[in-house]
């Protein structure tokens, strides 16, 4: 079946924010004095914020989001930036009349934000953000949703992603399911989780569209 729809996730596969994201969460886990596991903390990015701070600030969910809120829009719009070429792919697949979407974790405020920052928003169909579904990556209900909210089939889509939660849920949303390699996870923790392909620059993504 012809592609129709690509979908993308939003922070470490189509915006460089994971080190902004990343020196966030240090200063909250520091103003909290929460002992920061780096690998651990970073392995969750890709899950809502909300359950980020019920695993690691128990008891304290509320002061967590509070603080990492007040830090993040203090300084996003200095640090947060598409990886080369993202505006320019995006612009590609329009002139070959896909609709393009965002399905991410992230909160909606925060999405929006990004994507007004960047320019993604003259290239978006759709947004899914952490607000539109009870239950989030790596279950397939963002995919789903989005795909019932433009009306397509999983198998007119496909799903790009960073970590190893947006392969599980593209995979388990029946989507063709892509990884790419600058992200949160490593080239060969994307691979152990099979997805149809892994791209190590967007000029790879042609092949994967029918």
């Amino acid at each position: 079946m012809k592609t129709s729809v690509v979908l993308f996730d939003l922070d470490g596969t189509l915006a460089n924010s994971l080190p902004f994201i990343r020196k966030t969460y240090r200063v909250v886990f520091g103003l909290l004095g929460l002992p920061w596991a780096d690998g651990e903390v970073m392995r969750w990015i890709g899950r809502p914020i909300k359950d980020i701070a019920e695993y690691f600030a128990k008891g304290r969910e509320k002061e967590f989001l509070e603080l990492y809120k007040y830090h993040y829009d203090l300084e996003h719009d200095r640090h947060v930036r598409l990886f080369p070429g993202t505006l320019e792919m995006l612009e590609g697949l329009r002139q070959k009349g896909l609709r393009l979407g965002i399905v991410t974790s992230k909160g909606r405020e925060g999405t929006r934000r990004t994507v007004e920052l960047t320019g993604l928003n003259r290239y978006l169909d759709i947004l899914v953000t952490a607000q539109d579904v009870s239950r989030h990556k790596p279950f397939p209900d963002p995919i789903n949703k989005a795909l019932s909210l433009l009306r397509v089939c999983a198998q007119e889509a496909v799903y790009v992603g960073d970590s190893r939660f947006d392969i599980q849920a593209g995979r388990k949303a029946g989507t063709v399911t892509l990884g790419v390699t600058w992200g949160m996870s490593t080239r060969e923790e994307l691979s152990a989780l099979e997805p149809d392909g892994l791209l190590e620059t967007w000029d790879d993504l042609q092949r994967y569209l029918r």
